[in-house]
């Protein structure tokens, strides 16, 4: 019998008090828009990776998320991207950091698992390799927004606009994705939890998959994805209790952020400790929730 589907988005997680009712009606669309992408994908019967590649294609071409066009600028007023995937099914991953050229960084981290032995490519390297294989690739000047120029004049880190999506498809796997611009003023070379398997995204059929949102360096150092798949392996908590354990040790350390998780029967989490976090999801039952703040 033909399993369930369902399938969750983000757009971001921080400070979002000065955010218009406008301004949170466009952002409402938008992941709705990426939403369906996905969503559509699994109720044709497609693989959980090619519904979160799809949703989060549609988040890095929109120009509201710190994700492909709209991605942030660094100290030096440059755009270093980072993305990854994972299969929860054969726990195969690709990644891609600090990219500046490539018009869909998600597209050139499956490409990397795919396509390749590795699971981690970085810089001129990573572009060479997406020309390789016909990936897009855009002048830098494409990823230029005047609203992410006025937040580097700012100095306005708070809002942490990372993107990311996770399924589950009829066939009961797995999958996750992830795609940052980091954030504002960040130091040329930073790389945050985006692109590493384990931090930032992370898909294993036997437990979960996972995207996070939030300050990477925190992140990093708990290896929060995969901290939520350990506590559902080894300690038998649903993807709720996980994924808030998970989240509760950022605050130890002052992280903040969110993630999205969803287990293998199709039960979904979008937890987070800062004000807000950009979040949409499709569950098993067919309801539809889009939300920012609590």
């Amino acid at each position: 019998m033909a399993k369930r589907i369902a399938i969750a988005v983000h757009g971001g997680a921080g400070v979002m008090r000065t955010m218009t009712l406008v301004q949170q009606e466009m952002y409402c669309n938008a992941l709705g828009l990426a939403l369906d992408a996905g969503h559509r994908i699994l109720a044709g019967g497609g693989a959980s990776l090619d519904a979160v590649t799809a949703a989060v294609v549609a988040l890095e071409d929109d120009p509201l998320f710190n994700a492909g066009r709209g991605a942030v600028y660094n100290a030096a007023g440059k755009h270093e991207l980072d993305a990854s995937i994972m299969d929860g099914a054969t726990l195969r991953a690709g990644a891609v950091a600090a990219v500046s050229r490539i018009r869909n960084p998600v597209l050139a981290a499956r490409a990397v698992m795919e396509k390749s032995p590795h699971v981690l490519l970085v810089g001129r390297g990573a572009e060479q390799f997406a020309r390789q294989h016909e990936l897009p690739l855009v002048r830098t000047t494409y990823f230029n927004t005047q609203e992410r120029r006025e937040a580097l004049r700012k100095g306005l880190k708070g809002h942490h606009g990372t993107v990311g999506a996770v399924a589950l498809d009829r066939r009961g796997d797995l999958a996750a994705a992830t795609s940052t611009g980091g954030y504002t003023g960040k130091l040329p070379g930073r790389v945050g939890d985006s692109p590493l398997i384990g931090a930032g995204t992370y898909a294993d059929n036997s437990s979960c998959a996972v995207s996070g949102t939030g300050w990477g360096e925190a992140f990093m150092r708990i290896a929060l994805a995969h901290e939520v798949s350990a506590r559902i392996r080894h300690k038998g908590e649903d993807v709720m209790r996980a994924s808030k354990a998970a989240l509760k040790m950022l605050a130890g350390i002052k992280g903040d952020g969110g993630l999205i998780a969803i287990d293998r029967r199709g039960n979904i989490a979008m937890p987070f400790n800062s004000e807000g976090m950009l979040r949409a999801c499709i569950r098993a039952d067919g309801r539809r929730v889009v939300k920012i703040y609590r």
